[in-house]
């Protein structure tokens, strides 16, 4: 189970309920060492203020960084930042179709941790997020989907259920699951802003890094179905 300093989180948390023409591609590296570009590739950041990025420069955001490190390993995509400070899963879910407007081949869907502050019943999360994942999945879009974690001052049970639902939702959809979004970033003052709360642009850049991966294993799912 991994170890989360509880003060942290707290803080983080409560800032999510408070919150809520693309670059020129580079010239590409050697073919040997370059993955095939994917032609026009749109990807939606979808979530509430850590993918809005508060409090950084929109060129700092995770969206933003994400998109430059994809395009510097080769890959024609197009990063949407779709953040919305404050928001639920169950406002996520109300906006699915604005989204959906976008005609994305990859949805990145990082919500749920507003809910969790407000000690929304995970049952509610889970139906909400999962709908989410099932209307994008439906539209041909590969959903990778980064988990969140509560804090333990909202019980063992709360906090074991609110951890599960994520790879429980990635398992029975078969998105591609990021165990813990803010993994290596969450708890350390020297990747946080001077509110403690949000990531500052090394931060972000962390969070791409981890990010990455599963980004590849996305655009590789979203090439064969095509």
């Amino acid at each position: 189970m991994r170890v989360i300093h509880t003060i942290a989180l707290i803080t983080l948390l409560g800032v999510l309920v408070a919150c809520g023409a693309p670059p020129p591609v580079p010239t590409a590296p050697p073919a040997t060492l370059t993955p095939t570009p994917p032609a026009g590739l749109v990807i939606v950041a979808m979530g509430d203020s850590l993918t809005e990025g508060i409090g950084v420069d929109m060129a700092d955001a995770y969206p933003a960084q994400l998109e430059r490190k994809l395009r510097a390993a080769g890959y024609a995509a197009t990063v949407v930042n779709a953040g919305v400070s404050g928001e639920t899963s169950t406002g996520a879910l109300a906006r699915v179709n604005w989204v959906l407007k976008q005609q994305p081949d990859i949805v990145i869907l990082a919500t749920g941790g507003n809910d969790g502050l407000r000690g929304i019943d995970p049952a509610v999360t889970t139906k909400a997020i999962d709908q989410i994942v099932e209307s994008l999945q439906a539209a041909g879009a590969v959903v990778v989907l980064p988990g969140m974690e509560m804090v333990q001052n909202m019980g063992a049970a709360y906090t074991t259920q609110f951890r599960a639902l994520y790879p429980e939702i990635a398992n029975r959809r078969g998105a591609i699951l990021m165990p813990f979004f803010l993994e290596g970033v969450a708890a350390d003052p020297t990747l946080n802003q001077p509110d403690f709360i949000h990531p500052t642009a090394e931060g972000y850049a962390i969070v791409v890094d981890n990010l990455f991966p599963y980004m590849v294993q996305a655009i590789e799912q979203s090439q064969a179905h095509q």
